[in-house]
């Protein structure tokens, strides 16, 4: 069965001060970079057939560790940034729920019609779930694609490439930095949920919240 391995970027300053980066770009900071070389070793491992990443910085920099070690180019597709976040992208997750209180609760809800320039759900995930498609059909069956990318958009996109409900994609827990999930494609059965949240430092950080 052909792999796809879903990784979500190193931590930047912004994850650690608790910012919302929705397409703003935003680098890896020394802790991200760190994570990404620890984790790249790992991945390496599965011998991946191709390498895929957002154009965003923190993305791009976290596939390029794995690139390095197993000599493959990155390609890059826009369709995997992260959910715009609008007027949101910048301020912290609590300038937010003091500037716009119901809007928060329902964004931390899982609800999408935002308003804030924030991009909608489905589209997040079309989008996503679309490059995720097209990845893997760049490489022969049974091959191994490793897509950096990030928190929101992957969450939303396995989702949808799972046939999952709103509801219940809501309820998956946000990849950590550096961390990944694993599908697979079975040749009746489609596509399959092998493991989600895996990576070598399970206290790395920011569990909860995708930004």
């Amino acid at each position: 069965m052909t792999r796809l391995i879903i990784w979500r970027h190193g931590r930047t300053a912004w994850n650690a001060e608790g910012r919302i980066q929705g397409q703003s770009d935003v680098d890896l900071d020394d802790t991200g970079r760190q994570q990404a070389l620890v984790a790249a070793e790992v991945l390496a491992a599965l011998r991946p057939d191709a390498i895929v990443a957002s154009d965003l910085a923190r993305a791009a920099q976290t596939a390029a560790a794995l690139a390095g070690i197993v000599d493959l180019p990155v390609h890059h597709d826009q369709r995997l940034r992260e959910r715009h976040f609008g007027d949101w992208q910048g301020m912290s997750g609590g300038e937010v729920s003091a500037a716009y209180p119901e809007d928060y609760r329902r964004w931390r809800q899982g609800g999408s019609d935002l308003g804030h320039g924030i991009e909608d759900i489905d589209d997040v995930a079309k989008r996503g779930a679309a490059a995720l498609s097209d990845a893997v059909a760049g490489v022969p069956s049974g091959g191994t694609v490793v897509v950096a990318t990030h928190g929101a958009i992957a969450r939303y996109a396995i989702g949808q490439i799972l046939g999952w409900s709103r509801e219940s994609t809501s309820r998956m827990m946000a990849l950590r930095n550096c961390h990944w999930t694993e599908l697979r494609v079975h040749p009746v059965r489609g596509w399959m949920l092998v493991a989600h949240n895996v990576g070598p430092d399970p206290a790395a950080t920011e569990p909860m919240m995708a930004r």
